[in-house]
């Protein structure tokens, strides 16, 4: 689904007024091998028209070789490659109508910010001035219009990165594929380009791919996020269903943060310190691991139910604080409370669970002291 029809759009500027509804992507049964490694594993990803997906994931899950078989760099194995409908497997890079960013600005030095945006409509056969005018019409867009005679020697590494998303954008691809084009970026800057990224996808509506291994970026401006883990999708929804209702133990463990500790599973409920908590896909009844996220766990009065535990840590965070704490079974949970509650290392505290639904997997291990390990946002 596209948002580009509800948005503002200026006469002036040429990209605006030419945007459109963006193009279906599709890989389907994608398999990609180097010899004898397998790095994608039948791939299935359905973009629709305008939408913005991110393919999520750690180093070495295969979300770059699945967006550079789209993007024509890498050919698929098996399987096949759709825009539009039309299957365009063997058609070169340089005629599938694609934009990409990559992480490496590779802007040219000898050429001015405008040049180096008009060099895709040149390369093209547009004529100078026209590309010129189209070139200033992306600078715009991207903020950038007042840099157009510096060099790239000259910006910042945040205003680069924005030249090469404009030289993308100024050839109107059917699709925008970006490879972590923030990570080398640091944090106040990626922030400030990822939300500019996302307000002019949605006032172009490009069809648009976002390669990223940072959970949080993902979250914030998917429309959908593709969780990829050892050259497969684990799950494919909305940053809320990822969130709330993952359909996996690792996809759990990867989207959030989560704390893991032991509960019993029976009928599709599990039990947890004397707390039933649902547990929509459930595995077999028995000893489970229960993935429980930091808001749903709270502090309560030494006379209700729930497990005592002592403070370790306590961090704030703004307009929150997130507290460790040692429970009486001794595992290790993480907590986000108000920052009004100031926890010192060593506090006696009790804590209980909300009862909200939760991810569980078949125990694999006895009390650890890694129970924190699942990390992300």
């Amino acid at each position: 689904m596209t948002l580009a029809r509800s948005l503002p759009r200026t006469s002036d500027n040429l990209l605006l007024a030419a945007a459109g509804e963006g193009t279906r992507a599709q890989l389907r049964g994608v398999v990609k091998e180097y010899g004898a490694h397998r790095v994608l594993h039948g791939v299935d990803l359905d973009v629709a028209p305008g939408e913005f997906v991110c393919l999520l994931g750690p180093s070495g899950c295969g979300k770059t070789t699945a967006l550079r078989v789209l993007a024509g760099l890498e050919h698929a194995t098996e399987g096949a490659v759709y825009l539009g409908g039309q299957d365009v497997s063997r058609v070169p890079t340089n005629k599938r109508d694609i934009g990409m960013v990559f992480q490496s600005y590779s802007l040219f030095p000898h050429l001015r910010v405008l040049d180096n945006t008009a060099f895709g409509l040149r390369r093209r056969g547009v004529r100078p001035g026209e590309a010129r005018r189209r070139a200033g019409d992306a600078l715009d867009l991207v903020g950038l219009g007042h840099l157009a005679d510096r060099y790239a020697h000259q910006l910042s590494g945040g205003q680069q990165q924005r030249v090469a998303l404009a030289r993308a954008l100024v050839t109107e691809p059917r699709v925008l594929l970006l490879d972590e084009p923030l990570s080398a970026l640091d944090a106040k800057v990626r922030v400030q380009l990822r939300d500019e990224i996302r307000r002019i996808q949605l006032r172009l509506g490009t069809t648009t791919v976002f390669v990223t291994h940072d959970q949080e970026e993902a979250l914030a401006v998917s429309d959908r996020i593709a969780v990829m883990n050892a050259g497969r999708i684990a799950q494919v929804g909305t940053p809320e269903d990822l969130y709330l209702r993952p359909a996996t133990a690792e996809v759990a463990a990867f989207i959030g943060l989560s704390s893991l500790v032991p509960g019993l599973l029976a009928s599709g409920v599990a039990t947890v310190w004397g707390q039933a908590l649902p547990v929509p896909s459930p595995v077999g009844d028995g000893p489970v691991d229960v993935f429980l996220r930091p808001e749903n766990l709270r502090f309560v009065a030494a006379a209700d139910p729930g497990i005592g535990a002592v403070v370790h840590e306590s961090t704030f965070l703004g307009s929150f604080r997130r507290t460790v704490v040692r429970t009486d079974d001794g595992h290790l949970v993480r907590l986000q409370h108000a920052a009004s509650e100031r926890l010192e290392y060593g506090d006696i505290v009790r804590i209980a669970v909300t009862p909200a639904p939760v991810v569980v997997r078949a125990r694999i291990v006895e009390d650890d002291e890694d129970d924190l390990e699942p990390d992300g946002v």
